[in-house]
């Protein structure tokens, strides 16, 4: 079966910057096996499958190792893919997934992604994580995601990962975020990931589904500016509603091709 494939660069205005993403349209499902393959093939962290419906799009996501259940990224770059490449009729846009139905809204460019809202509480950091960190936090809060707050974007900048002891836990589909004020913006973050083929992961946009919440109250102000500053650089702006976050970015075409499941 002759497939097409799109690989996208999402919460960037370049090729090779933010994350990339691989989108594929289905006309009907294929076994979750294939999909797993197809994702594992591709070697970016996320693979986006989408099948369209009469109203919405069916859309699920997968890392090489599993199905997730929400990935920001991915979700930008079906949306560009949609309605920059396969000319979509309408600027909104409205995704059936396992995080219920997820509208983005095209607008000048950019793409406004509308996704729950994950408080993180706090919470005891476990001695996996501790032990595999060369800076620790000075804060430990939890979501889906471990959130740990530190004092400097620097420390951010500074963090490595000793992936024997990371490696040790399991956290799927979560992983950890690495979080503090930033210099140029209102807050920075990185984000791993571990038992994982990809360990950083450029730019995490289910992470600020608890970045968003935790720094507008600490900020008190519900507009922000947010840089994750992976190796490829990703730049959001971030609006706190309550009970939901809208995440904005742009995002590139990569490459145009195809590919054969058989």
């Amino acid at each position: 079966m002759k497939l097409k494939l799109y690989q996208i660069d999402t919460f960037t205005d370049k090729v090779f910057g933010g994350n990339p993403a691989c989108v594929i349209p289905l006309s009907e499902w294929l076994p979750d096996e294939v999909l797993l393959k197809i994702t594992k093939e591709n070697a970016v962290a996320e693979t986006t499958f989408f099948v369209e419906k009469s109203d919405k799009i069916h859309l699920r996501w997968f890392t090489p190792e599993i199905e997730m259940d929400l990935c920001g990224h991915a979700t930008l770059a079906t949306a560009h893919c949609l309605k920059s490449i396969l000319n979509y009729p309408n600027n909104s846009m409205t995704f059936e997934t396992l995080s219920g139905d997820l509208t983005v809204v095209a607008k000048n460019d950019s793409y406004y992604l509308d996704l729950p809202s994950r408080m993180p509480i706090v919470s005891k950091l476990p001695k996996e994580i501790r032990a595999a960190l060369n800076i620790q936090p000075k804060e430990v809060h939890k979501s889906r995601d471990y959130l740990l707050v530190y004092d400097s974007e620097q420390d951010i900048a500074n963090i490595k990962i000793d992936r024997q002891s990371f490696d040790q836990i399991n956290l799927d589909p979560g992983g950890v975020i690495v979080t503090a004020k930033g210099d140029n913006c209102d807050f920075v973050s990185r984000f791993f990931t571990p038992q994982a083929s990809i360990l950083e992961d450029p730019v995490t946009g289910s992470a600020h589904c608890s970045l968003i919440p935790f720094w507008s109250l600490r900020l008190g102000k519900n507009e922000l500016n947010a840089i994750q500053i992976s190796d490829r650089v990703g730049k959001l702006k971030c609006q706190n509603k309550n009970d939901r976050v809208i995440i904005s970015g742009t995002a590139k075409t990569y490459s145009i091709g195809n590919l054969w499941t058989k």
